[in-house]
């Protein structure tokens, strides 16, 4: 199944609450993601431009569709980035597939 890397940072609003209501949040995300016949890999909180960051592995980009929007439509969080992790194999094989494309840069 394909990984992907979540980026997100809460609101001001969910900070507050989480301090007054101190909640490990890695249950709830275990819950979204088996949801859709996916699993959490990890659950990081960061210093820097993000909050936090998640490794989720999902059967397919639909299934993780859904989970970024589900969460993104809570209200809790914001930014929600989501970005498909490749496989070494599979940049490889777009390496090689990238040799039968004929790109033309524009103006040229």
């Amino acid at each position: 199944m394909p990984l992907y890397l979540t980026r997100f940072s809460y609101t001001p609003e969910t900070w507050a609450r989480l301090i007054t209501n101190p909640e490990d949040r890695r249950q709830a995300a275990t819950t979204y993601i088996e949801s859709v016949g996916g699993r959490l890999h990890g659950f990081w909180y960061a210093f820097g431009p993000h909050d936090g960051y998640t490794l989720w592995e999902a059967p397919d980009n639909v299934s993780m569709a859904a989970v970024a929007v589900a969460l993104a439509a809570g209200g809790a969080l914001s930014p929600v980035e989501t970005t498909v992790l490749l496989t070494v194999e599979e940049t490889m094989a777009a390496l090689a597939t990238a040799q039968q494309v004929r790109y033309r840069p524009p103006g040229t």
